[in-house]
């Protein structure tokens, strides 16, 4: 369902970004003077987008612009709140544990990160370790940060960390994999004075 619902957005995420990039370019070539179809309703660099006509329609009535000026911040804050909403990744709330009796068990989606983010740091040469679950409940996926010690040989900490820390999520979990996607960053310390 949340597939779904990701195409969904998408689509009209992409929609709308084809009718506002078509609707402006319209207005620029508009108002640059460029050739545009008859049917355009603005067609001259003099043109407006609003005559006096269509402005003073409705200043008589007191309630107009107000509206129009509400409704149009409910809407830049409803597009920031989409686009926000987009690019924020969904962090898993729990992970469905096999508990071998065919019923299964919810474990804590911060508690599994908590874990495996203290078996991560503890590893020789990461300086700290931040986990982030994201995907679905029966099929979690894992981003690791590693925050990589001077001395460390990165190609050991990842071994290590798939072999134990990893493993052992995986095992515990009773999942049949847990994939991650692993950023390593080296710590980077300050110069400091010697006399």
């Amino acid at each position: 369902m949340s597939r779904v619902i990701g195409t969904v957005n998408r689509v009209l995420l992409g929609l709308a970004g084809l009718v506002l990039v078509c609707v402006g370019g319209g207005v620029l070539a508009a108002a640059l003077g460029l050739s545009v179809p008859s049917w355009w309703p603005w067609y001259g660099k003099r043109d407006v987008l609003l005559s006096d006509a269509d402005r003073d329609r409705w200043r008589s009535e007191g309630w107009w612009w107000p509206v129009v000026i509400a409704v149009l911040a409910v809407l830049v804050v409803l597009a920031l709140w989409w686009l926000l909403a987009q690019l924020r990744r969904a962090r898993l709330a729990e992970v469905l544990v096999d508990s071998g009796d065919g019923e299964g068990a919810l474990l804590r989606g911060r508690a599994l990160e908590g874990v495996l983010a203290q078996e991560a740091g503890a590893l020789d040469g990461v300086a700290r370790a931040q986990v982030v679950l994201t995907g679905r409940r029966s099929e979690p996926q894992a981003r690791i940060r590693l925050l990589m010690e001077p001395h460390a040989a990165p190609d050991e900490a990842l071994g290590r960390l798939t072999d134990e820390a990893l493993a052992h999520a995986r095992d515990s979990a009773g999942l049949a994999k847990l994939p991650a996607e692993v950023r390593l960053k080296a710590v980077k310390h300050r110069a400091e004075r010697v006399s």
